[in-house]
């Protein structure tokens, strides 16, 4: 049996974390009984009861684990989490679950077939997204046409917090990405694509988290920064796969 670590990146979420995880955990018992799979709580230096709820959940729920780091961002969370992880497909999802669950076993499953890394999509033709706002929209969608024309890619939705990999993707893939914020999602797809490895893109229906704490601007500001320095040293060149 495939094992399967589910990471939730979390900063002071203590009003959703609870939530989420039994709803998360509730869904996994009935929909992936064919993988041994565990829900990995990865607090990034939380300042609220974050922390607390989270081993609390650990010690009250089968399948639930946290790890706790003293320095915030999202990128270092799921970088520490999945190298840490022993499974065999590791993920991870927003903890407001913006993205439907019942996508979920899709990405698995793509990945059991061959797939390196599987994402889901707000932005193909089957894709739902509900009470996005425009100007979020309009910034997502010049963003993913920018990495398009900068860096001749395929996929099509590089921000969506839902997404897995394989085993090898951790251990070969990894090493040569360098942030450690929110554009962790749009390098490690970049540099994957360039470097050869086979993408899945699942059209999700996706639900707009009206009390997200997300900071557009300074995360669009970040992943520029970031664009222009792989644009500069090329990592997939040096990637041996």
């Amino acid at each position: 049996m495939k094992s399967v670590d589910i990471v939730v990146p979390v900063y002071n979420e203590e009003v959703e974390l609870e939530d989420s995880v039994v709803k998360l955990r509730s869904f996994l018992e009935k929909n992936l009984k064919n993988y041994s799979w565990k829900i990995v709580i990865a607090d990034n230096a939380s300042t609220d009861s974050t922390l607390k709820i989270a081993k609390d959940l650990s010690k009250k729920l089968s399948g639930v684990t946290f790890i706790h780091l003293d320095k915030k961002g999202r990128g270092r969370a799921i970088k520490l989490a999945w190298s840490e992880s022993k499974a065999d497909f590791v993920s991870y999802m927003d903890v407001d679950l913006s993205t439907d669950l019942s996508h979920f076993p899709k990405i698995i499953k793509a990945l059991e077939d061959g797939c390196d890394i599987a994402i889901g999509s707000r932005l193909l033709s089957k894709s739902k997204v509900i009470g996005r706002t425009l100007k979020r929209e309009l910034i997502s969608r010049c963003y993913n046409l920018l990495i398009k024309l900068t860096f001749l890619i395929k996929f099509h939705d590089a921000q969506c917090g839902f997404k897995a990999v394989t085993r090898r993707v951790v251990n070969e893939l990894f090493p040569s990405l360098l942030d450690n914020e929110w554009f962790l999602d749009s390098e490690m797809l970049i540099v994957g694509e360039k470097a050869g490895y086979k993408i899945y893109e699942e059209p999700v229906k996706w639900v707009d988290n009206q009390g997200s704490t997300v900071k557009v601007m300074k995360t669009a500001r970040g992943d520029i920064d970031g664009l222009i320095r792989l644009f500069k040293t090329k990592p997939w060149r040096e990637i041996k796969k």
